[in-house]
């Protein structure tokens, strides 16, 4: 992976500095949150800087302080260009998806839901370079935290909105492709004790409805619709919409880009 160098390389973040001016904002018209919002956001140099500063004052603790856990995701961050640029892509996506979202920093300073997954995606990280241990330490805070329990080896793409996110499960083997959309609820989890590839592929562009269930080692493909309380246990094609228990194929998906619509409704 490329490391990042922003001091040969000039780079104008847009997400950033949206951010840091909402920051601005919402200090002078809160004064108890003044504080916070300076140390977090407007103190910060960095989209980077601040991820691993809001990250270790959430999960450090008793065994790691929150100052030796920032040195760790600091230099996590800004070894791979990947975390960062997923990060940003994560923040676009929920602010497009999510109708309750007004801005890049509702989400990166409030959801649980964004903030797991890029505790995530730094225990990835953190695993592909021999650092289980410490991998597994994040995702059990995380889990603890944030009520989000994603396995350190799970794969997960770019443009991923987690609404609400409390109780989702990703295991070990499972992929997530880019721009994907799940809700609260949700497990890509195995079917039982079997060891090896177990765990679910998600097409790119797929959402999936709150509370389902999708199990084994089976493909979802591309831009598909997951309905909610569905239990999936065999392949979807692409484009397609299930539903139900277990969940049989009720139509197409609806339109191009489901994750991006959040459409629900069966017609």
């Amino acid at each position: 992976m490329a490391e990042l160098d922003f001091k040969t390389k000039p780079f104008v973040d847009p997400v950033w500095a949206a951010m840091r001016e909402d920051a601005a904002t919402w200090a002078s018209e809160e004064s108890a949150l003044a504080s916070w919002l300076h140390t977090t956001v407007l103190d910060q140099e960095s989209l980077q800087n601040a991820l691993a500063f809001l990250l270790s004052q959430k999960l450090g603790g008793p065994e790691i302080s929150a100052l030796s856990l920032y040195q760790v995701l600091h230099e996590t961050v800004n070894g791979d260009a990947w975390v960062i640029d997923a990060a940003r892509a994560d923040l676009s996506a929920t602010y497009e998806r999510d109708p309750a979202c007004t801005s890049y920093l509702e989400p990166f300073i409030f959801y649980k839901g964004y903030q797991a997954l890029q505790a995530h995606r730094i225990a990835h990280r953190l695993w592909n370079l021999g650092r289980e241990t410490l991998a597994y330490y994040l995702q059990s805070r995380t889990s603890e935290i944030f009520q989000v329990d994603i396995h350190p080896a799970a794969k997960v793409g770019k443009g991923i909105m987690i609404d609400h996110a409390t109780a989702v499960v990703i295991g070990e083997t499972a992929v997530v492709g880019d721009g994907v959309s799940l809700l609260h609820g949700v497990t890509l989890g195995g079917t039982g004790k079997e060891r090896g590839d177990r765990h679910p592929k998600i097409g790119a562009g797929t959402m999936i409805g709150a509370g389902a269930a999708i199990l084994g080692n089976i493909k979802i493909g591309a831009c598909c619709r997951i309905g909610a309380g569905s239990v999936v246990l065999k392949d979807v094609p692409d484009n397609t919409t299930v539903a139900g228990v277990p969940a049989k194929e009720v139509g197409e998906a609806g339109c191009d880009q489901p994750a991006m619509a959040m459409d629900q409704k069966f017609w």
